[in-house]
């Protein structure tokens, strides 16, 4: 069987005149299934579904992704209304069940 793949994340984020610019890595292999190996297989599809980011219970994105989103996605968004103390988080799940989620507080 083989190891689960941890899939880690990093999220920073700028708060100025009230609106955090927020930036996140995900580390995942968004394989789209096209591709195949050293030995000739097609190697399976695992890419990213679904994601949100929350502003407190406030939902600010969601996105529904597919095999044309590259590896290691980057993502910049912007979130309003913001304040020192708000926290902003992020969740995501792939198509082979993992999934990820993530947190900060803005200073």
């Amino acid at each position: 069987m083989a190891e689960p793949v941890e899939h880690k994340m990093k999220m920073r984020a700028r708060l100025q005149q009230g609106v955090a610019e927020v930036r996140l890595l995900i580390s995942h292999p968004m394989e789209t299934g096209r591709r195949k190996n050293e030995a000739g297989e097609v190697v399976a599809a695992h890419f990213i579904q679904w994601l949100q980011a929350r502003h407190g219970d406030k939902v600010v994105l969601e996105a529904q992704w597919g095999t044309g989103i590259a590896k290691d996605p980057y993502l910049i968004f912007y979130v309003a209304n913001a304040a020192p103390g708000d926290i902003i988080k992020v969740e995501w799940q792939d198509n082979k069940g993992g999934s990820g989620q993530h947190s900060l507080t803005l200073s």
